[in-house]
């Protein structure tokens, strides 16, 4: 199968939505000719027109605003933020619009748009520009969040998210745009579910995004000494699937949540619980959350490498948990 990379499989995946629905259109900081910030709508205009590829001013406020607008009287709006760390310049609309028009109406109006952005440090990009926001979105009811970690989930799970009746946030991470895996030609939509990318039996690492990567070669690392782990790719945080996970720790009752966010008050923490309440009878030693620490993501790039969990902190934490309970069991 071919592979292509993560930008041209949500491109491609713009192009069947696109095609497929005339009431899809998309709008954001020149997403036109230049084809936006995220590079992914490089030649959407070219292709369907400036009717429905548009430009707007500098103001996330009015774009997130025309998605809520749009979406409730019977389009599907796809609109793009530069940067997640600029939501907070239209968190109105998304806090008090977007997540709650569908409740407040009774149910009689969907708001099916779909806001699309990129989130994450390694680029040195600066603290206003690397930031992973994805806890803000996860605690408020009525919005759907969505974290691909590769090319095939990110084609897969937009066309879901575009043919949702409800408002997604859909967050690419900056570094996986050029990344290449096997993606299939054809159109397919992928369900709200979470994927076990590396089955194991020792301990599950539970993760997201860019992290699953550094899951995955820390995984491979601690092979080499014996030890298995499961890597659990959650790739939607709203509507979480807990089962999976839980079904994952009652095998291997070991749990590690990896994310690249904050340590503090991460989305980690809420995983942390749920796994505390649905399965501490099978832990055999504490929850470890690795996360960034709690300052701005760094300018400096030995800074901003010391800042990102590393592949080290993963195997680290591996170990501590399986050490804790062998001295428990000794």
């Amino acid at each position: 199968m071919r592979k292509i990379t993560m930008r041209q499989a949500i491109n491609e995946a713009l192009h069947i939505a696109f095609s497929s629905d005339d009431t899809i259109f998309i709008v954001g900081e020149d997403i036109a000719k230049y084809g936006g910030q995220l590079r992914c709508s490089y030649d959407l205009v070219n292709n369907f027109g400036s009717e429905r590829v548009r430009d707007t001013p500098i103001s996330e406020m009015a774009i997130v605003g025309v998605g809520n607008g749009a979406s409730m009287i019977g389009m599907r709006p796809i609109v793009e933020l530069s940067y997640i760390d600029f939501l907070g310049t239209s968190f109105d609309q998304v806090l008090n619009q977007a997540a709650k028009m569908r409740y407040m109406y009774g149910g009689r109006v969907n708001l099916p748009f779909v806001i699309r952005t990129q989130c994450g440090a390694g680029l040195g990009n600066g603290a206003q520009h690397s930031q992973s926001l994805e806890a803000l979105l996860c605690h408020i009811p009525g919005i759907r969040v969505v974290m691909p970690s590769n090319a095939y989930d990110a084609k897969g799970l937009l066309l879901h998210a575009i043919r949702d009746n409800n408002p997604v946030v859909f967050i690419e991470h900056k570094a996986l745009y050029k990344k290449k895996c096997e993606v299939p030609e054809e159109p397919y939509e992928l369900e709200y579910s979470a994927v076990v990318k590396r089955p194991g039996k020792d301990v599950t690492i539970v993760t997201y995004s860019a992290m699953v990567h550094t899951a995955l070669a820390a995984a491979d690392q601690l092979t080499t000494e014996g030890i298995d782990v499961e890597v659990i790719d959650l790739r939607v945080l709203e509507p979480l699937d807990i089962n999976t996970i839980i079904a994952s720790i009652q095998k291997t009752s070991h749990a590690v949540i990896l994310h690249e966010a904050w340590k503090k008050g991460g989305f980690g923490a809420e995983l942390a619980a749920q796994i505390q309440a649905e399965a501490f009878d099978r832990l055999s030693s504490p929850i470890i959350r690795i996360g960034a620490p709690n300052v701005p993501v760094p300018y400096s790039a030995a800074l901003e490498s010391a800042y990102i969990p590393s592949i080290e902190r993963v195997v680290s934490a591996v170990k501590e948990s399986l050490e804790y309970s062998a001295k428990k069991n000794s």
